[in-house]
């Protein structure tokens, strides 16, 4: 007997060339490619080998692309070169796709500007959400998405943004930890390193940490880089150890920033950490718990955005638009050992 032709070479395999190749009907394809669908056992056999002859996979987006779960969520991210932003997308896509969700990451950079060309790329593929991993967005535009039927969550944004759901991170309880731990250990000064690029979490940090200071009597130092880089904590050493003095502490913005910092307090200025200076980061990620660094930090807690990214697009019912998680000390060896064990 003559078999069906099959599909053309570099054609996409349809389930009409299935259909023709098992000789049955295209309903029939598509109930044995459907959960819970009545198809007899032999009609199911004969489906699956001539698609497995054809290389046939069922276009699951095509298929239930008018379903809210099977729309894409868009995730808007800038600075995927650095660590955290790194880490916050592993957990976001891990957690996405877990969820059974189709993920699309639109690469741009923190300026408004870029976020807004990102917004408006979201709106054009009919994302059923959009999480603005950084960068804020204008309003006008935040409001179409929603208009549209998105839901838009920021991560550390402005917060004046309103019909949006925003997660935060509570800076305020994270910057009181690390006063205090500075305290415990001994230091009698302290030097804020920070950067001039004014985004809202590290400002949020600024403020906070400054605030916590001064509520303890400490007097605080600023120093601001161009950016949050290894380099600006070379910088940033080179500016302030030239005068260091006995009991000064660092509180570096991120731990890139305390790396290059570490490194440059080491090699250029012979002091060791943490018997001469104490230092204390933000992140953590990889390279803070490497041997060279033993640096202490505070996590950021990446599972636990990604976990409540995944309950606010669960939800049938808005809940409050507002979440706010905890930074996680981290202690390690940066800061005077020897007054630490005594407090």
């Amino acid at each position: 007997m003559q078999r069906n032709k099959g599909p053309e070479k570099n054609k996409a395999t349809s389930a009409a060339d299935v259909a023709r190749l098992a000789g049955v009907s295209r309903s029939a394809v598509s109930r044995t490619f459907t959960d819970g669908a009545s198809v007899s056992a032999k009609t199911r056999e004969k489906v699956l080998a001539a698609a497995a002859e054809l290389n046939y996979h069922v276009n699951h987006l095509a298929r239930s692309i008018s379903k809210e779960q099977s729309r894409p969520v868009c995730l808007l991210a800038a600075n995927l070169d650095k660590p955290y932003h790194n880490l916050l997308l592993d957990a976001l896509t891990k957690q996405l796709q877990q969820d059974g969700r189709i993920v699309m990451v639109i690469n741009a950079s923190s300026e408004p500007s870029s976020a807004e060309e990102a917004m408006r790329r979201a709106l054009h593929y009919r994302a059923s959400a959009s999480v603005v991993m950084s960068g804020t967005p204008p309003q006008e535009l935040v409001q179409a998405c929603v208009d549209s039927g998105q839901k838009v969550i920021m991560i550390n944004c402005n917060d004046d943004i309103e019909n949006v759901h925003h997660i935060q991170i509570d800076y305020a309880d994270a910057m009181q930890q690390a006063v205090t731990l500075f305290q415990q250990a001994g230091c009698q000064a302290l030097s804020l390193v920070s950067s001039t690029k004014g985004t809202p979490s590290l400002l949020a940090r600024e403020q906070f940490f400054i605030s916590a200071a001064q509520a303890k009597g400490f007097e605080v130092t600023i120093w601001r880089g161009d950016n949050t880089n290894y380099e600006d904590g070379q910088q940033a050493a080179q500016a302030l150890l030239s005068d260091h003095q006995p009991n000064h502490a660092y509180f570096c913005i991120t731990d890139l920033v305390a790396c290059g910092f570490m490194d440059t307090a080491r090699h250029e200025f012979n002091l060791s950490i943490p018997d001469d200076i104490s230092i204390l980061g933000f992140d953590d990620i990889p390279q803070s718990a490497w041997q060279a660094y033993q640096l202490t930090t505070f996590a950021q807690p990446y599972q636990g955005i990604a976990n409540r990214v995944s309950d606010i697009l669960g939800e049938q019912q808005e809940a409050d638009l507002t979440s706010r998680l905890n930074a996680i000390p981290k202690q390690r060896n940066s800061l005077h050992k020897e007054k630490r064990e005594k407090s």
